[in-house]
């Protein structure tokens, strides 16, 4: 598996992101598309609009939200495509998850990320 970065997305452009993955459901205040310079916008994959409404970011939150995330991720078709669609381009090229939530450590995409990395341990032949 290639590298898998994770980055707010108002962090400036660095050509050494790889393939910039936008994985969040809404689109970020002030930010441009053009300044994204991303290769894929995947809110499909983003939590549920309910999970994120009552997640809020609250960090004491954050394991059931995970839970419940995780949850989504297995359960709903196209989430797990779009998951599938993300992990096969993984496998070939570096991929930076974008973000715009403030907390660096709390968010979905860290959960994707990992997730990402799981299933690459778990089929380590598949690259």
């Amino acid at each position: 598996m290639a590298e898998i970065l994770l980055k707010r997305i108002y962090e400036p452009y660095d050509q050494m992101d790889g393939c910039r993955i936008l994985v969040d459901r809404l689109w970020p205040r002030g930010f441009s598309k053009e300044d994204a310079k991303l290769a894929l916008w995947a809110k499909e994959l983003a939590p549920s609009h309910e999970l994120r409404k009552w997640f809020g970011h609250k960090i004491e939150l954050y394991e059931e939200f995970r839970n419940k995330y995780l949850e989504e991720l297995k359960t709903d078709p196209i989430k797990s495509q779009s998951f599938e669609k993300i992990y096969q381009i993984a496998l070939s090229k570096k991929i930076t998850l974008l973000y715009a939530a403030k907390d660096p450590l709390h968010n979905n995409a860290c959960i994707l990320k990992e997730e990402l990395l799981k299933k690459a341990a778990a089929y380590p032949n598949e690259f």
